[in-house]
């Protein structure tokens, strides 16, 4: 993988959809305007760029409070606005990596019904800009000092996507890029490679997105690993479940869903298992995901009564446990899965397709052992800035 390009500020979110976004840009969080400003004046200290290159308090406060955002302005945020989950990750450098101070994950749906419209409704709108109004008071108060945020499938393919971009700009000051799918696979390897099993045999980074998923093949070697191949599918978990649309809840209703997921998704993948055919003949498969679906099954193979990411993060999981749990999830009610643990309401319904997808993955590149990355883009985004910004190896 190349390294990374110096940041310059020139990026324009809503570009055209698909296309290669090129380098990380430096998209700096932006304040609102002084009217919509005005109207949170709880949201704390608001940063901003001076011509000098300094930063500054945009409010008049106390000595104090403007001692300490000086003395803590060295802090980085990656925001990861996908098709599901908006997240944001804010991480001060340590060494040659970073520690991270503050986080945010919510479910804001904001793909729902995006595959029969094509256009991002009003409601799932709204949802999004209130948890990004959120983001924007932690990058506020926690005094960033340079933030990227990004927007995946659910903003490429909707119609309107740019123009939502540009209200999210107008009302939080949050400068969202579109970024493209290839850009969106090499972020979440930079976040997750470190992950991968050590082995001589060729390996396979994928991520189960909710409107698309990613599939890398990497090239074997020390240090951030060159990506020879890769492929993006429209598939994720929301946009899978909702093309399948509708079906009768009864044993024989759900075993043809999945069914019907499975074929869907198989057929994207096809010419990517074609290319990758020869490499599944060189050593021992080394596969990671990076994904809900993937830490959600991982939980449940642990048997752990609730979620937890420092059992998770970096577990090795065997195949067959994978679609053992598959089996059993895509069998069951819609009312029995939202009882078990690690899934909820939230996820009773979505983590099917996931599972769909996650076995399709399997079949093309049938690795004895997974390994789950509780983390992907939003490192891979802190990474690259800090590579750029203070010389940090992006490991």
């Amino acid at each position: 993988m190349a390294g990374i390009s110096p940041p310059d500020g020139k990026g324009r979110a809503g570009t055209k959809r698909g296309g290669k976004s090129g380098k990380v840009a430096d998209f700096r969080y932006r304040p609102p305007s002084r009217s919509n400003d005005s109207q949170r004046a709880d949201a704390g200290v608001v940063q901003q760029r001076s011509c000098s290159g300094d930063f500054r308090a945009a409010r008049d406060g106390p000595a104090t409070t403007r001692e300490a955002a000086w003395s803590d302005r060295q802090a980085y945020a990656a925001l990861d606005l996908g098709t599901n989950n908006c997240r944001l990750l804010i991480a001060r450098p340590t060494g040659d990596s970073f520690t991270v101070i503050d986080a945010f994950s919510r479910v804001v749906k904001l793909g729902e019904a995006l595959t029969q419209t094509g256009r991002l409704s009003d409601a799932a709108m709204e949802r999004t800009i209130a948890a990004l109004h959120i983001c924007a008071d932690k990058l506020r108060r926690r005094n960033v000092h340079l933030a990227h945020s990004v927007a995946t499938e659910a903003c490429r393919r909707a119609s309107n996507g740019a123009q939502f971009i540009e209200r999210v700009r107008s009302e939080t000051g949050i400068a969202l890029n579109i970024i493209s799918a290839e850009e969106e696979a090499r972020l979440a390897v930079l976040g997750c490679h470190i992950l991968l099993e050590p082995g001589e045999g060729p390996a396979v980074i994928f991520d189960i997105g909710g409107g698309s998923t990613e599939l890398v093949l990497l090239e074997k070697g020390e240090g951030i690993p060159r990506i020879l191949d890769w492929q993006s599918v429209p598939w994720g978990v929301v946009s899978l479940t909702d093309t399948v649309g509708a079906w009768e809840d009864t044993p024989a209703g759900r075993t043809d869903r999945y069914h019907r997921m499975r074929q869907r998704v198989a057929d994207s993948f096809a010419p990517f298992a074609q290319r990758i055919a020869g490499s599944r003949a060189q050593g021992d498969l080394r596969l990671l995901g990076t994904s809900g679906t993937v830490t959600t099954l991982a939980s449940l193979h642990l048997g752990l009564p609730h979620y937890d990411r420092r059992a998770v993060d970096g577990l090795i999981v065997p195949a067959q446990s994978m679609h053992d749990i598959s089996a059993r999830l895509s069998s069951m009610s819609v009312r029995d899965r939202r009882q078990l643990p690690c899934i909820g309401p939230d996820r009773a319904d979505l983590v099917v397709a996931g599972c769909a997808i996650l076995e399709s993955i399997l079949e093309i590149w049938p690795a004895t052992r997974l390994g789950v990355a509780d983390r992907g883009i939003r490192e891979g985004i802190l990474r690259s800035l800090m590579a750029d910004q203070l010389g940090v190896p992006a490991k």
